[in-house]
Order: C-alpha cells, then structure tokens, then sequence
C-alpha cells in the first residue's frame, strides 16, 4: 500500500512532539506526516528578529526545545510561505498548526486552515449561545474580539505553553454566560480540554485533535 503524505506546518519550530503523535494516532498508520517549520532554518539571533513590531498581529509558538516564543504575523508570513512550497512537493494536503488567520498563504495543494473551521463550527453550532475563549497571550485579546465579532463572545487567558490555570480560566467563562469553549491555540492539549471541562462542564473544542479528524475525513 502506498502511503498517502500530508504536510504538516508549525509557525514555530518543527518536530512538533506535542501535536503530532495525536495527529498520527487519528490519521493512523497508512498516512505520513512531513514536518516543518516556519522558524527551522533560522539561528537563534534570527530568531529573535522575528519578535512582533508594535501594532503587528501577536502570534507564540512552540521551539525545539519546549520553549515558546512570540512572533509578529507580517514577519512569519514570508518564511511559512517558504516551507510551503518545500511540502507541497510531498504533500497532497498541507495543514496549517495555527488558529490565527493565515490564508494570505498559498499552496496548489489543499490546505487546511484551523481559523476557518473553528469559525464554519461555531457559526453551526452556537446560534443562540455565547462563545467562550481561551487564548495562550493577554496581547492577543484585542484582535482576538475583532477577529470573533460576529459572535458574542468572552475572553480569558491561559497559555499552553507555560503554568497557567486552564480550569479557572473556563469556570470565568462560565460565570461570564459561555455556552461553548474554544482552545484558541493549536499548543493546547487533551489534558487542557480535561481541565476545561472540569472547570467549565460546558462543551470545549480542541483544535488539535478536531483538525486531525477532519483531515483523517478528508483523506
């Protein structure tokens, strides 16, 4: 049996061994995952230029290392876009670790955007409720209720990439009159969604694992 490829691209750092091996376990055996990142060819020096300007779009993402680092949107662009075409030789669909909004990228292969299906899901799901997120950076909340203002909508922070309180951030929410929790951050975890849950006993969406599913559909 031939493998089917899919690209898998991170606006950090690759391997990504905290989303990948969920990914595989969804898609299962039969499928290859490609790795890259939009930061893998660069030095450590290079990668503190990438740091967001003032009044550029706020994006954090996971290094090699486990380490996290913040990134302005206008300066990951380019490099992403370098990747792309690198796994598109490879890849019949590539998909996208980012739940911002990203489709200034192009690709002639299918790409995957977690921004768009999170927003197709809610707007499905949510008619007469209020969105509740959790976002990793207090940086983001601004933009964040720009990009969801077709929503009622509450924002809390907790990030997945350093000790924060998912749980509390969820029962906020709750308080607040959420209905439904979204993870807005490819870096939360099935343990996040735990813990949100327990917070929160509202329905949470995970993006990780609800874009492998949807990839594992489309495949």
């Amino acid at each position: 049996m031939i493998k089917k490829t899919i690209g898998v691209l991170t606006i950090g750092q690759s391997p990504r061994t905290d989303i990948v091996p969920s990914f595989q376990a969804i898609l299962g055996d039969d499928v290859c995952i490609k790795e890259a990142g939009g930061l893998d060819r660069l030095t450590e020096q290079e990668i503190a230029n990438v740091y967001p300007d003032e009044g550029d779009t706020v994006y954090i993402s996971r290094l090699r290392d486990g380490s996290s680092v913040k990134m302005g949107k206008s300066k990951i662009l380019p490099l992403l876009q370098k990747e792309i075409n690198e796994l598109e030789k490879e890849a019949s669909i590539i998909i996208v670790l980012c739940t911002g909004e990203l489709q200034a990228l192009s690709s002639n292969k299918t790409m995957i955007f977690p921004d768009a299906i999170l927003k197709n899901i809610v707007a499905a799901t949510l008619q007469l409720g209020t969105l509740g997120l959790i976002i990793p950076l207090e940086e983001q909340k601004e933009k964040m209720l720009q990009r969801w203002k077709n929503f009622p909508v509450f924002v809390e922070v907790a990030s997945p990439y350093a000790k924060s309180d998912v749980e509390q951030a969820a029962k906020k929410l709750k308080e607040k009159g959420a209905s439904l929790i979204v993870l807005s951050c490819m870096g939360y975890n099935e343990r996040h969604k735990e813990e949100a849950i327990q917070g929160s006993s509202l329905p949470v969406l995970l993006p990780k694992t609800l874009i492998a599913k949807i990839a594992s559909e489309y495949l």
